[in-house]
């Protein structure tokens, strides 16, 4: 029944307000496609999410998750250009990059700290290994973990303390001569 009345309202939501959402989405990302794209992925969210209560304000709302979308796509978009462009986020080093201007034992340490973050990131478990790549690794915000997965926001933060935790411990551990878990 909920699920008939999220429809409904996801529906009615996208006759009267798509060519107005579609503008609005194409001043945020700067393109028509993009726009396009953003705009399903905002019906998709309302169908997930609304109904679960009434909303007061339906065209706000709308609007409110669309500025979400928009903005959740512009941090992917600059994330994936930092990656493109060679910028590793900072928990990690940069054995390619260390290659090119290192001397090759600096370059084979590098890859080295590379392994050991690796096998540090694999000890989590896995829903929290996820949350971790997923913020960290993707530049994914707990916001959108939290919708990604399911799950709460205070879950997303509770895994990335526990993942910042367990990777501080075992790394200190491995550089200041302690031994395994």
């Amino acid at each position: 029944m909920a699920s008939d009345m999220r429809r409904l309202l996801v529906d009615g939501l996208f006759r009267q307000h798509n060519s107005g959402l579609l503008r609005f989405l194409a001043r945020r990302l700067g393109c028509r496609d993009r726009a396009a794209d953003a705009a399903q992925e905002v019906y998709l969210r309302l169908l997930r999410f609304a109904g679960s209560g009434s909303i007061a304000h339906e065209t706000s709302y709308l609007y409110a998750a669309a500025a979400n979308v928009a903005a959740d796509l512009t941090r992917a978009r600059i994330t994936e250009e930092r990656r493109t462009a060679g910028d590793l986020p900072d928990c990690l080093p940069d054995p390619a990059g260390a290659a090119e201007t290192e001397r090759p034992d600096d370059a084979a340490a590098a890859r080295q700290r590379l392994r050991l973050m690796q096998a540090v990131v694999d000890e989590l478990p896995p829903r929290c290994r996820e949350v971790f790549l997923l913020n960290k690794i993707d530049g994914l915000s707990h916001g959108e973990i939290a919708n990604r997965l399911g799950i709460s926001r205070n879950m997303v933060e509770k895994h990335i303390i526990k993942a910042l935790l367990h990777c501080r411990r075992r790394l200190t551990e491995g550089t200041g001569g302690g031994a395994g878990r």
